[in-house]
């Protein structure tokens, strides 16, 4: 059970959470986009935000800022997710056109919301779950494609149901998290989605 725990931790790691948006975007749209598009899409996408916010982990380790990708204290977290916006304002700018990829574009503008939102909780010295803003953004956005595009994917929605469950219960075995960091990062994954959704759906 240890291992199988941990391994979620790893798995819904916030890192892949945007790629894994894409992903389930791309898989779904009832739109042709050609597969050459789609595919220096999602390579764009890996480099800026998982190759390279590894390797500015890296680099952060070094220089002492932080000990752990899981962030676990709320002062280290500070660097990595103003570095992580920035890089999220690249992707808004630079890979993902709003006009040919709204629902995407809307997507990803949600989640930079949600990186702010969580630097912001740092200054009261609070510490709301970066994994469970990742996979609930991720539910959240997979709703309301299905609800835009008047697709059937209650499959793959119920199965993210259940990644937001586990996920919760991997960071409370841990103690990584309390039961509010958890609802708290549910609530930053969920709302800004959820509001600009009114721009695109």
């Amino acid at each position: 059970m240890n291992f199988f725990l941990r391994s979620i931790s790893y798995i819904l790691h916030p890192l892949l959470m945007p790629i894994l948006g894409a992903i389930i975007y791309f898989s779904n749209a009832p739109r042709f986009i050609s597969s050459e598009i789609i595919t220096a899409k999602i390579l764009g996408l890996i480099t800026i935000t998982l190759l390279m916010p590894i390797v500015l982990f890296f680099l952060l380790k070094n220089l002492g800022i932080i000990t752990s990708i899981h962030l676990r204290n709320s002062r280290e977290r500070k660097i990595p997710l103003l570095l992580q916006s920035i890089l999220f304002i690249i992707v808004i700018k630079m890979v993902i056109n709003i006009y040919h990829y709204p629902e995407l574009y809307f997507f990803y503008l949600g989640i930079l919301f949600s990186s702010l939102s969580a630097i912001f909780m740092i200054f009261f010295n609070i510490k709301a779950s970066l994994h469970m803003i990742g996979v609930s953004s991720i539910t959240i956005f997979t709703i309301l494609l299905s609800i835009h595009f008047e697709l059937n994917l209650i499959i793959l929605i119920s199965i993210l149901f259940i990644l937001n469950g586990l996920s919760a219960t991997s960071r409370l075995h841990y103690k990584a998290h309390t039961s509010f960091e958890l609802i708290l990062g549910i609530l930053i994954g969920t709302v800004p989605q959820i509001t600009l959704a009114n721009l695109w759906l």
